[in-house]
């Protein structure tokens, strides 16, 4: 339904290429769909994944939180009319003056990982709650996070003791298997973990209740992940094996929540062969809201508006002067023979990661417009 609704905005509203819409009527309905999946645990939309205001709203209403990165994505939600107590500060990267804004405007809740950035909690967010982010290794999705986030298991107990000691509340562990996980499994080891470190720190006199799972819910674009429900049941079978007490869980769904509710609509500027291989040029690209095709980690839907016949390969680019600027050398896609410049092709699925990753005006290319429906109508604000 929401992809006949964006088309049928885009017919009569006809808007210039590219361009992402939303329908938040979809977003709405993911974020329910996940909070009946999860119905003791506290739902956390990653903002970063798409922070129009609309989807803002749209999550707000339908009984989700917002799991925020900056100042701005903490502004960018009070704005669409968030509690600060539905906020939580998840990146453990931030200046102190991050987070004496965040204190200031009320947040309570923040992800750490290494000492330095505890410290700076325990100065500028006084009596903050904390949970420690520990690395949980994720190899199947389809774009981890490597080493860059969270200590090793065995350090998180020695820094929620010193949150303790510093006036810090500890609330808990925090993990994340990486994005796009089609594996539910994956949540297991990151449970177990935590439940160790539960342990670990009740010896020394600390009491842990919280338990953040993350993102990571894949969702199907070209390969089959499985749905939102055997996720759930997955991590909640994990967290009844190894907590006997039921923590306080939050998770931070962000593509799960608004990849399927979007949809762009891009132009072909260039048809041409090279060196016995049709390259399809596309006035989008990984510059301009398509950074998620790099390594060719999401194979987006392709469907051409108003073009069928006989199909062939392609490989697909986008327009900037930059030789990494192409979309898919090594995925196989086929698109109409008789494919020419001017004609429409739909990237289904984008909702997420799209938009939000444009850059601001590389090769004098202006991020990529997004428009947001409500109800199928143009979303105020839009």
């Amino acid at each position: 339904m929401s992809v006949e609704r964006i088309r049928r905005f885009l017919s009569e509203a006809g808007p210039g290429t590219p361009c992402l819409v939303v329908d938040t009527d979809t977003v709405a309905e993911r974020v329910r769909e996940l909070v009946r999946e999860f119905p003791h645990a506290r739902l956390r939309y990653a903002v970063k994944a798409n922070p129009e205001p609309a989807v803002l709203r749209a999550v707000l209403g339908a009984g989700g939180g917002c799991d925020v990165a900056s100042p701005a994505e903490i502004e960018a939600c009070l704005a669409a009319g968030a509690e600060p107590a539905a906020l939580s500060y998840g990146n453990t990267i931030k200046k102190p003056a991050d987070i004496a804004f965040a204190w200031a405007r009320g947040v309570r809740d923040f992800t750490t990982d290494a000492p330095g950035d505890l410290a700076a909690l325990a100065e500028h967010a006084p009596g903050a709650s904390v949970s420690v982010r520990i690395l949980v290794d994720g190899p199947a999705s389809a774009t981890p996070f490597g080493q860059k986030f969270g200590c090793e298991p065995d350090q998180a107990a020695d820094l929620l003791a010193e949150a303790d000691r510093l006036g810090l509340d500890p609330a808990g562990i925090a993990f994340h298997v990486g994005s796009q996980q089609p594996d539910p499994a994956a949540w297991e080891a990151g449970v177990a973990a935590a439940a160790k470190i539960f342990a670990d720190c009740a010896a020394r006199g600390v009491r842990l209740r919280r338990l953040n799972i993350g993102g990571g819910f894949g969702i199907t674009y070209r390969d089959a992940v499985p749905s939102l429900a055997g996720y759930a049941r997955a991590i909640r079978s994990a967290v009844a094996a190894y907590f006997p007490d039921e923590p306080e869980v939050l998770f931070e769904p962000g593509r799960a929540v608004v990849a399927e509710a979007g949809l762009i609509r891009t132009e072909v500027v260039l048809v041409a062969t090279r060196f016995g291989r049709r390259w399809v040029y596309l006035d989008v690209g990984r510059y301009n809201g398509l950074a998620e095709t790099e390594n060719e980690a999401i194979p987006y839907r392709l469907e051409p508006v108003d073009r069928g016949g006989e199909r062939g390969p392609v490989v697909l680019a986008g327009p900037t002067c930059d030789g990494d600027d192409v979309l898919y050398q090594r995925t196989p896609y086929e698109l109409p023979l008789s494919l020419r410049a001017g004609d429409r092709i739909d990237i289904l699925d984008a909702g997420a990661y799209t938009a939000s990753y444009s850059s601001v005006a590389f090769n004098g290319i202006p991020p990529l417009r997004t428009y947001c429906l409500e109800g199928g109508t143009l979303a105020d604000g839009a």
